[in-house]
């Protein structure tokens, strides 16, 4: 299983920006093929699905639920084999604890968080007035 450990969280104002940050645990030297994805969870809500990410065919295939889409950007430093979340344009539904995740190779990657076996611990994003 890969080590993930998020960074990033904070507390912002509606229409304000965060990056999210995901270290990974796989070396710098190997591109990282598994799925990538961050997802987050809400209070009383279930966890859902927010970017996924894979590297295939010396391309990166990102892809954005509707809801964050063209708000958030998933993106990976290959040579730090880390993940990012840059979430502009915040709302308070996007209030959540986010949490990165990896998982087996495949096309596309999954959104349901079952298909999905390393997970980070997440990081706590606030929007609010």
């Amino acid at each position: 299983q890969v080590q993930l450990v998020e960074s990033g969280g904070g507390s912002v104002q509606p229409g304000g920006s965060l990056q999210l940050s995901c270290a990974t645990s796989i070396d710098s030297d190997t591109t990282i093929t598994n799925c990538m994805a961050w997802f987050r969870q809400a209070p009383g809500k279930q966890r859902e699905s927010v970017a996924t990410l894979r590297n295939a065919d010396m391309t990166t295939y990102t892809r954005h639920v509707d809801s964050v889409t063209g708000r958030f950007t998933i993106s990976i430093d290959n040579a730090k084999n880390t993940l990012y979340l840059q979430m502009d344009n915040l709302k308070p539904e996007d209030a959540a604890t986010y949490y990165c995740a990896a998982g087996p190779p495949s096309r596309p990657c999954p959104l349901e968080p079952s298909k999905y076996n390393s997970w980070g611990s997440g990081t706590q994003v606030a929007v609010s007035s």
